[in-house]
């Protein structure tokens, strides 16, 4: 039997289809980087997605989640909500946002955007979730924020939040003309809505990039995660 993994997302509770076409893109993208394998995908605001890959798979496999973190969504809700899905013995991979290659692409990104407009400020606003549950995924974006900073050169780098202080809006309004980048695994309402709402209100000027995780060179790193950590299994 094929080897087996399945992506999984926050997704949008309250309108589940949009984000949930889009990870099932991006898992057939890094299926085109696995021959023989079976890349699924689920969001966890569809009470059905993830019995439903986990039945479909028929086999245990990966889990590998579409997070910038990993903090009590990894740690504590998805193990629980796999043994109710039937999928106990699925393994689940280190999150997207904590693997290097990403932390490298976001320095990749940032540095092509600053390519793009030389003459304007050498700063950068990293948007990012946050978390009210735990310091994890802050931790991760503030340390990707001091990175950019080093290693750039950047006259100011700073990460900003939509669900913790400092908050996007505030951090904004005194960068106006940086560059925002937003450390995000996919598209979704934080990404549609409330940025780009938080930096209006901020009277931001600069750029807004696109999120991280909607990059061309996105599949081929998921799928290179997949295969390392399935390495260790089969050696």
């Amino acid at each position: 039997m094929p080897e087996t993994a399945l992506i999984v997302a926050h997704g949008q509770p309250s309108d589940p289809a949009p984000a949930a076409a889009e990870i099932a893109a991006l898992a057939a993208k890094v299926a085109a980087h696995l021959p023989g394998w079976r890349v699924g995908s689920a969001t966890l605001a569809e009470a059905e997605a993830l019995p439903q890959g986990i039945a479909a798979a028929g086999r245990p496999g990966l889990i590998y989640p579409l997070f910038m973190a990993g903090g009590w969504f990894t740690r504590t809700l998805l193990p629980k909500r796999l043994a109710e899905a039937g999928g106990a013995d699925w393994r689940i991979v280190e999150p997207f946002g904590t693997d290097p290659a990403i932390a490298d692409l976001t320095v990749t990104l940032a540095r092509e955007a600053l390519e793009r407009r030389p003459e304007g400020p050498r700063e950068i606003l990293l948007a990012a979730h946050g978390s009210s549950r735990s310091p994890a995924p802050s931790d991760i974006a503030i340390a990707m924020a001091a990175r950019l900073r080093e290693e750039l050169g950047l006259d100011r780098c700073e990460a900003a939040f939509i669900d913790q202080s400092p908050q996007i809006v505030h951090v904004a309004a005194t960068m106006p003309d940086a560059l925002c980048l937003p450390f995000f695994a996919a598209r979704g309402g934080h990404v549609v809505d409330d940025l780009p709402q938080a930096l209006a209100e901020a009277g931001f000027r600069g750029p807004l990039l696109p999120p991280v995780g909607l990059d061309d060179r996105v599949p081929g790193l998921i799928a290179a995660a997949l295969r390392a950590a399935l390495a260790p299994a089969v050696s």
